[in-house]
């Protein structure tokens, strides 16, 4: 199932950009009319601005879009900076409707560029970036079902964001609903090694999950039948209906388990019951409601 085209790609627009008197309008004030303009003004000569330049890039860029920053040398470029007012290097001004709303001089410490930029993300877009908004509505879709809006939204974030971990994540959640696992395992195999996530652990849980999931049950079940306190067939019947995406009925076989022997084989029906939980997602119906039984279980 092909749901989406190439994913890879680099951040949409010129969130960075070096800006001249002759640009100053277009790349400020008219971009600050739909989104914030930081505007730094600097020099080669001076040694504050090599300080400060590389924390404004970062803030800025870890605002995926929120903001933008334009970068201009006062020594090519004097004619806004002597409009401004600029007395000393480096200075910088904030721009949000055409207008400047914020600024300071000198070389401040990376947390409080870092609470600028966002103090300004905030201003300019309500406190969302466009990242935070896909990801908001590429979820939204996957609770209604709707696997190709989803995957389109997912993809959207990794045009601005190619290493972004829950895009990636969720894309690969879309494809293994689609019952695509190779192509979800493709998706998390690239993720950076060491990338920590909870949605893709839960993604990893699932695949390991699905991986169970071509057992045939007809032999556990008649088994269950003869005896249903074999432990070991109920364990095995509840991985492979969970690796058929039959949660809720693995769920009941775990907790009958659970239930009937707590420690049974250091206790592997608790440990696949928690898997369900990661792979069905911590704020899933499936495991509030299994976690809920548990409890009642384990404290009755």
């Amino acid at each position: 199932m092909t749901l989406i085209g190439d994913t890879a790609g680099k951040p949409a627009g010129d969130i960075i950009k070096d800006g001249t008197d002759a640009s100053f309008v277009a790349d400020v004030i008219e971009t600050s009319k739909e989104t914030p303009v930081i505007v730094d003004f600097w020099a080669t000569w001076c040694g504050p601005c090599r300080q400060l330049g590389p924390a404004l890039e970062k803030a800025v860029t870890a605002a995926k879009g929120a903001v933008k920053l334009v970068k201009i040398d006062i020594d090519k470029n004097p004619a806004f900076a002597g409009q401004l007012r600029v007395q000393s290097i480096p200075a910088v001004f904030a721009f949000v409707g055409g207008r400047p709303v914020d600024g300071f001089m000198g070389a401040l410490p990376e947390s409080q560029v870092k609470q600028f930029v966002e103090r300004l993300a905030k201003q300019g877009g309500g406190g969302g970036s466009p990242v935070d908004d896909l990801l908001d509505m590429a979820r939204e879709s996957m609770d209604l079902g709707d696997l190709g809006g989803a995957a389109q939204a997912f993809a959207e974030v990794l045009r601005h964001d190619p290493e972004n971990v829950k895009a990636m994540a969720g894309l690969a959640r879309v494809y293994l609903a689609s019952g695509d696992t190779a192509r979800a395992q493709e998706i998390v195999d690239m993720v950076t090694d060491g990338a920590k996530d909870p949605e893709l652990d839960g993604v990893r849980a699932a695949l390991a999950l699905a991986a169970e999931g071509d057992s045939e049950t007809a032999g556990f079940e008649q088994r269950l039948a003869a005896d249903p306190d074999d432990h070991e067939a109920r364990l095995e019947l509840a991985k492979a209906l969970a690796g058929r995406g039959q949660m809720e009925e693995a769920v009941d076989h775990l907790l009958s388990i659970i239930e009937k022997d707590r420690e049974w084989n250091e206790q592997a029906a608790r440990k696949q019951l928690l898997t369900i939980f990661e792979a069905a997602g911590p704020t899933s119906e499936i495991a509030k409601s299994g976690r809920r039984r548990l409890s009642a279980i384990l404290f009755s």
